[in-house]
């Protein structure tokens, strides 16, 4: 067994018996940093990775990650079949190869037996989403999307606060996603951004796929509502480009009218994720710059801050994502280790042959996947409708 016998739906996650093995497949900086985030949740080690289908650039992946040459693989095909047969196989992926690969990478690995955490968007097309549903379902395998935005402490916190009525009726949902990195106007030869802007790697969008489905989410997971219905509009605002860097939107969660925008070109923003939920009796808002606190405002009384630590008014559910105290600030490398931790409980249940607890784990789902690629496609068909509202289905 991997989990203990007994797990305190209210209390921290617990230790697992030994470290989940854990697969690579795509390199960068992206890949690099999500293995920081799982080696510190010390229920992750890395055993294997698919980093080049070049044999020399293989070769040096292996130095760079510490890993024997034989599991440092040329193809994700060849990783997942090696994989699957040792009695030392990995247990799950990560998947953070472009876009375009997503589907394939992920159907594989999920064929042969293996969980997986892929990243974000899920599948460029609805009808790929809609088959890893389906094969999730026929193989039983975890699979997750890193929706990491949802693994920040405060949003949990947010989540739960709307869950209990404390914002009464959600009556608007706005957020948006500022960065910065695109304003240069040569940023488009860069190697790590050629393949963002190709259609043929990135699929129908840019900005939209890549941050605006990070938007899409949170406002979502916090409010507990499902967009049914939006309008948008495409705008490259700097060089031109084959893709937008800029995308505007107004959103309606069945009757609770909402915007959503993002951005590359914003000078002056870095990680400008901003959510604000307004209800009947009162509001919140967070900002990813500063994630450690979530602003809590009740009408009629004293507008209240809360901020990431041990008590004081976090709950217990929030208190497990928790690693430093009160005032010493945490950030996206804990995010992602909050995701791998709850990937890992996951993957240990399935292991071991055991459901998890109702409601325990946040974990988004291959269906969250999904509903991020569905956010596309309308976004696509709204804007190429010159902005007229379409159904998200």
């Amino acid at each position: 067994m991997i989990l203990p016998e007994k797990i305190d739906v209210y209390g921290l996650f617990p230790r697992l018996s030994r470290r989940l093995r854990l697969g690579v497949v795509g390199g960068g900086r992206i890949s690099g940093m999500q293995a920081t985030a799982a080696r510190m949740t010390d229920r992750w080690e890395i055993v294997a990775g698919a980093f080049s289908s070049d044999p020399a650039r293989a070769k040096a992946a292996a130095l760079e990650w510490f890993l024997p040459e034989d599991r440092c693989y040329t193809s994700y095909t060849e990783m997942a079949r090696a994989e699957a047969g040792r009695d030392d196989g990995v247990d799950a992926v990560m998947i953070t190869t472009p876009n375009h690969l997503h589907f394939d990478c992920a159907k594989t690995f999920l064929e042969a037996g293996i969980d997986v955490l892929c990243d974000k968007p899920l599948t460029n097309e609805i009808v790929e989403a809609k088959a890893l549903i389906e094969l999730v379902g026929e193989t039983g395998c975890v699979f997750g999307v890193s929706y990491v935005m949802s693994c920040f402490p405060m949003i949990r916190q947010a989540r739960e606060i709307v869950a209990e009525g404390g914002i009464g009726k959600i009556n608007q949902i706005h957020v948006e996603f500022m960065q910065d990195w695109m304003t240069p106007e040569d940023v488009a030869d860069a190697p790590y951004v050629k393949w963002r802007l190709d259609p043929s790697k990135s699929g129908r969008t840019s900005c939209v796929g890549d941050i605006g489905t990070h938007a899409a989410h949170l406002a979502g997971f916090v409010s507990h509502l499902e967009l049914t219905e939006l309008r948008a509009e495409f705008h490259v605002c700097g060089t031109p480009k084959p893709l937008e860097d800029t995308f505007f939107a107004w959103t309606r969660h069945s009757d609770v009218p909402g915007t959503l925008m993002a951005t590359r070109l914003a000078p002056g923003n870095r990680g400008g994720l901003r959510l604000r939920v307004f209800g009947s009796e009162g509001g919140l808002e967070w900002d990813l710059e500063d994630c450690d606190r979530l602003k809590y405002y009740r009408f009629g009384e004293p507008d209240r801050i809360l901020s990431r630590g041990h008590g004081h008014g976090i709950s217990s559910a929030t208190e497990r994502l928790v690693r430093s105290a009160r005032g010493f600030p945490e950030g996206i490398i804990e995010a992602w280790g909050n995701l791998y931790t709850e990937f890992a409980m996951a993957v240990a249940a399935r292991r071991d042959g055991r459901s998890l607890p109702k409601g325990w784990l946040g974990l988004p789902s291959v269906a969250d996947g999904a509903n991020g690629v569905r956010f596309i496609d309308a976004c696509v068909h709204s804007n190429e409708a010159s902005g007229a509202w379409v159904d998200v289905v």
